[in-house]
């Protein structure tokens, strides 16, 4: 049974240049104990439908629910069992981190022992104990997102919200939180999860909603996403340069469309039907005409491929773009 629940949500800014649409449309469903993962650029729309669920703001139109409670009727019901962690650490620097998490807890009237024995026990939780007594400002990026997903864990929430949780930390810090956030799934949570990170998706979600253009494009599990473009990739690394056309020639001939090329100008790659076999013809035919090799394989549709498909162009591509925009 879904646990989240919107349709229809839009939502319209007005500009210089006429009217944003943020959301035009989007539909979710999140059934409980699960994680589902929004998958999509900046400015795909994740960060506005987690404002919306969150009682943040208002949509132009459409309906949320969460545990059946109308969050746009009654936003103090849905704030009292939900936790949020946003993209930055919403944490005071002047405080320790046991004073942050205790005035959390104050801030959700649980009184002050209380407040103070939960701060405790999630300090315990996140392996920040030696680090509880010191004013979060000498913390790492790491160890503040960890209190701050401490913070969102207060009052235990039914339902808990990250918006691209992992955004700025090192991979060590990133493997990490992911570790936690398992472990708050395994005990029964339910999490919506929005990312930019095609592994994080596919690491953490039970089901991804692809998302762009303030719409959702495709959904399912990982699995199922790849499914539906099929197949497996055959991958080939040339010796030399100069031998790229000739290879590229013969992957296209046993391969379902036009092969790729990387930057190096010497990987290439096709997707094929039948993998192990076109494979075989690939490199006998690149064997026939001396063409040297560093490596060769096959491997499965990965979400980029996905994302490649569903909207022409790599999630890569589209950060790079919008983190330029935002730069300029």
């Amino acid at each position: 049974m879904a646990i989240i629940e919107a349709e229809g949500l839009k939502k319209t800014y007005s500009s210089k240049s006429g009217p944003v649409h943020a959301l035009d449309g989007m539909n979710l469903s999140v059934p409980q104990g699960t994680v589902k993962a929004l998958l999509g650029p900046n400015g795909a729309g994740k960060t506005t439908v987690v404002k919306i669920l969150t009682t943040l703001i208002q949509p132009t139109a459409g309906t949320a629910h969460i545990d059946g409670i109308d969050v746009l009727r009654n936003p103090k019901a849905a704030r009292r069992i939900i936790g949020v962690s946003g993209q930055y650490a919403a944490v005071d620097e002047g405080l320790t981190g046991l004073e942050n998490l205790e005035m959390v807890g104050r801030l959700y009237h649980l009184g002050a022992r209380e407040s103070k024995r939960r701060a405790q026990e999630l300090i315990d939780q996140f392996e920040l104990t030696e680090a509880g007594n010191r004013p979060v400002k000498g913390f790492s990026g790491g160890m503040r997102r960890r209190i701050d997903l401490a913070g969102a864990l207060v009052i235990n929430p039914k339902i808990l919200f990250l918006d691209e949780p992992t955004t700025g930390l090192d991979p060590r810090s990133r493997l990490a939180l992911w570790g936690i956030i398992k472990d708050l799934v395994d005990a029964g949570t339910t999490l919506l999860l929005t990312t930019q990170y095609l592994e994080e998706a596919d690491q953490l979600s039970d089901d991804i909603a692809v998302i762009d253009g303030g719409r959702t494009i495709a959904e399912g599990t990982a699995d199922q996403l790849k499914a539906q473009i099929g197949g497996h990739r055959v991958v080939v690394s040339l010796v030399d340069a100069a031998d790229a056309p000739a290879a590229r020639e013969i992957l296209g001939r046993h391969g379902d469309g036009e092969p790729g090329i990387g930057d190096d100008g010497r990987t290439l790659e096709v997707a094929v039907t039948d993998g192990p076999r076109a494979l075989q013809y690939i490199l006998s035919e690149l064997g026939e005409r001396s063409i040297a090799l560093h490596d060769a394989g096959m491997r499965r549709p990965s979400l980029d491929d996905v994302f490649l498909t569903l909207t022409g162009r790599h999630a890569e591509e589209t950060e790079d773009k919008a983190t330029k925009e935002v730069a300029a």
